[in-house]
């Protein structure tokens, strides 16, 4: 099975709650209030996020996270870069971190790439958006 972590699960309710402050700051507690999602694990989650440039941050006593990206301009597959890291269904792809011990036996590598690519390239045209407008249609105009 390819699954997620539920780490990027818990990113995509972190983000929602920042897309509906619409810029405003928002503290890791005050997420995970929110969110009801254990505080060290937002905090992983925005830490993550922030190194990638998909929210930012603002440090101090007034500080905190905010959505300043537009939902629409995230890819999926930019979201799970920051989380899990590349998308690699098998050690033998491109974007693999892990050495295939077989790979100069091995005849597939070229097939494995292709459906590798194709799962990147469907990722890259799903948007952050699509996630929160399926799930919870986001109110416009406020």
């Amino acid at each position: 099975m390819i699954k997620l972590s539920k780490l990027s699960d818990y990113a995509v309710v972190v983000l929602a709650a920042l897309v509906s402050a619409r810029g405003r700051l928002l503290t890791a507690s005050g997420l995970a209030q929110t969110t009801h999602i254990p505080e060290p694990t937002v905090a992983k989650v925005l830490k993550l996020l922030s190194k990638q440039g998909i929210i930012d941050s603002t440090r101090g006593v007034h500080g905190g996270y905010a959505m300043t990206r537009d939902p629409a301009s995230i890819t999926i597959h930019e979201l799970i870069i920051a989380l899990e890291g590349p998308v690699a269904i098998t050690a033998c792809t491109n974007d693999s971190l892990e050495i295939c011990t077989v790979q100069n036996l091995c005849k597939l590598r070229g097939s494995w790439q292709k459906i590798n690519d194709a799962i990147t390239s469907t990722l890259d045209s799903m948007y952050l958006h699509d996630l929160l407008t399926d799930v919870h249609p986001m109110d416009k105009g406020r």
